[in-house]
């Protein structure tokens, strides 16, 4: 049971792994996705496999209107990166990447334990992280790849670290930018230190090469997978809070006793259907960041408001009412032909923030009208209806404002979260 040959070992590039219809299945089981859980040949040794939590990856050399990229260089440095498991398990592995990479990254140790808050860990719950036995692992420009399963028992929404060690100088292009949560950078190899004495300029609030935790467990899990932009991402909300809205309708979701209903967040913050402009544009990494996720039997789709506001902030980058629904149509059609449930999302009133007139409102209001007509999803979150202004509905409620009139608070995401139907979760 122990040999090599029965540890899983996912060390494909995610291009390969679509490259062709005929191998679609062989490829989302050796790229430890989809709705299955896993392959069969891991099953004895670990269990049915979940996404328990995700970050969708982006390229931190990308440039981007009104920002300078920010691309992070590690050198005999640890980074503690802090999150908050949606599945319980009997086991866990991670997912490192250099998606985005120009060059070969060498993690030279990693370990997950327990957060006890801040940069502190449970020392006694620290686990040496392998991959394909080894404690040291390279990756190639563009790789992505699965650990060893590690022996580790967590509950739902149990608060983890993952400790990642850079001994001679890495960059990390591959990250997600809007973490909401802080990570903590020390000197030397601190893979098991109680705590990372960061200072404020030691600490980020992104996320580093590092994708995916998964939960195994001989308890069957859905996963619901959010698949959307900044709003999804948490933007706004109170960093360390877990106040996001996928955070918050996991919450509810286990607050009602669904403890095997995951939910984890496919949200990059700027997001477009159609441009790489913060990310790669949604229709592309659609494949990667849903259907590819292990385990994932429902998706809630909300995207769109970025397309519309920045086709009116850049003229040369406007797309169509029809383009963005066009998009919307694909990602429910693949969706489901791979058998999960679908539950779309109308975007929510901006009126007052600096790109969204009226002209960006009249475009919302085609879109949502034909996502309440949509009968090939198999639901409807009316966002718009629940988070607007009773009062001035092309606004948001102040209630649930930022102060930005674009972006929730958190008792906004609440909201959103309330405004779900668990049921159509199961």
């Amino acid at each position: 049971m122990n040999s090599r040959k029965d540890i899983p070992r996912t060390r494909t590039r995610i291009a390969r792994c679509f490259i062709a219809a005929t191998a679609l299945t062989a490829g989302l089981m050796g790229c430890g996705g989809g709705g299955g859980g896993g392959d069969s040949g891991a099953s004895s040794l670990e269990g049915n496999r979940y996404a328990s939590w995700t970050a969708s990856m982006m390229d931190a050399t990308q440039v981007r209107a009104g920002t300078t990229p920010v691309v992070e260089v590690f050198n005999n440095q640890s980074v503690r990166q802090v999150l908050r498991l949606s599945l319980g398990g009997d086991r866990v592995r991670i997912k490192v990447s250099n998606l985005f990479g120009k060059a070969s990254i060498t993690v030279s140790g990693a370990e997950v334990a327990r957060s006890t808050g801040g940069s502190g860990i449970d020392v006694a719950s620290s686990r040496v992280v392998t991959f394909d036995g080894q404690p040291t692992v390279t990756l190639a420009a563009g790789e992505e790849l699965l650990s060893d399963p590690i022996a580790f028992s967590a509950t739902p929404l149990t608060p983890m670290a993952v400790t990642m060690y850079f001994a001679s100088p890495n960059v990390l292009d591959t990250v997600h930018a809007l973490g909401r949560q802080t990570a903590y950078i020390g000197i030397g190899n601190q893979l098991s230190a109680a705590t990372i004495a960061a200072t404020e300029a030691d600490q980020r609030q992104s996320y580093y090469g590092l994708t995916v935790v998964e939960t195994a467990s001989a308890e069957k899990a859905n996963v619901v997978v959010m698949f959307g932009d900044s709003i999804t991402d948490g933007d706004k909300s109170t960093v360390d809070a877990s106040k996001r809205l996928p955070n918050q309708l996991d919450d509810r979701l286990k607050a009602a006793g669904f403890a095997r209903t995951g939910v984890v967040n496919s949200g990059i913050a700027g997001n477009r259907w159609l441009i790489d402009v913060f990310g790669p544009n949604a229709n592309s990494r659609f494949d990667r960041d849903v259907l590819g996720v292990a385990g994932v039997t429902h998706t809630i789709v909300f995207l769109g408001i970025n397309d519309l506001r920045n086709s009116f902030r850049f003229p040369a980058q406007a797309v169509t009412t029809d383009q963005v629904i066009a998009s919307m149509a694909t990602a429910v059609a693949k969706a489901k032909a791979k058998g999960l449930k679908v539950l779309v999302g109308t975007i929510m009133p901006c009126k007052g923030e600096t790109f969204c007139p009226a002209s960006v409102d009249a475009d919302r209001q085609v879109v949502n009208a034909w996502i309440r007509a949509n009968r090939d999803a198999d639901g409807v979150i009316d966002f718009d209806r629940v988070m607007q202004n009773p009062t001035a509905p092309a606004e948001i409620n102040p209630v649930y404002d930022s102060g930005d009139h674009l972006h929730p608070n958190d008792v906004g995401y609440g909201a959103m979260a309330a405004a779900v139907d668990l049921a159509k979760l199961r």
